[in-house]
């Protein structure tokens, strides 16, 4: 019998670009190295209150640099991600608080379906500039990724509960403890000790943690196509 899996936990929002690179990285080592990777939907908003920070696309030159940066790294990542027409409506205005919270729902009654789901949500505003604030667009993304629309529908209704709002004020709250000032968030546990990778590109730097080898964002016997 070999040693036990580490655990990683991914603090991700589905309005974060960056998240999304991270966690297909991830999801893609997931059975390559020796990890039990446990997905935490979070809300970005409330990371970036909490820790006084402010979105980096405010700054003129940062959205600039931001648009050519996701670009390339989601050819670099093989992920097929392109910025929305109207950026600061879709980041700043209309929020992934529905989305997140119906995602914090999957996790909750089917956690089988949220790599899923997430990655459906993802592909809707970064990938085809889709809204993903009004229930029939998230029913869409659910749907998509395997649920049925009964079992969708359960699962939107339920995004008004105390449960499903205090299970992701906690996860949120969660990675604000951890130290978190953005999103994503990579939370390595080894040998008692707790370590916390902000951004996706410290992958290789979370492999030598691990003590496990880096193959790059797409390891061989992968097919990234998504």
């Amino acid at each position: 019998m070999g040693p036990l899996p580490r655990t990683l936990e991914l603090f991700y929002d589905v309005l974060s670009p960056y998240s999304w690179l991270g966690f297909e990285v991830l999801c893609r080592y997931k059975n390559i190295w020796n990890i039990n990777l446990q997905l935490r939907p979070s809300l970005i908003a409330g990371i970036m209150k909490d820790s006084g920070n402010q979105p980096p696309a405010l700054l003129p030159r940062k959205a600039q640099y931001l648009r050519n940066d996701i670009r390339l790294l989601g050819q670099h990542v093989q992920v097929p991600m392109q910025f929305p027409k109207d950026f600061f409506s879709v980041i700043l205005e209309k929020g992934s608080l529905s989305a997140m919270r119906f995602l914090t729902a999957v996790n909750m009654e089917h956690p089988e379906m949220l790599e899923k789901v997430s990655r459906e949500l993802w592909m809707r505003v970064w990938s085809r500039d889709e809204d993903i604030t009004e229930p029939q667009s998230i029913l869409a993304a659910a749907e998509k990724a395997g649920m049925s629309t009964e079992q969708a529908q359960g699962l939107l209704e339920k995004i008004v509960t105390p449960e499903v709002k205090n299970k992701l004020k906690e996860n949120t709250e969660a990675a604000c403890k951890y130290g978190a000032f953005g999103l994503p968030v990579t939370v390595a546990h080894l040998d008692g000790q707790t370590h916390m990778l902000f951004g996706s590109d410290r992958m290789e730097l979370l492999a030598h943690l691990l003590g496990e080898k880096w193959m790059g964002p797409v390891p061989p016997a992968i097919n990234p196509k998504l």
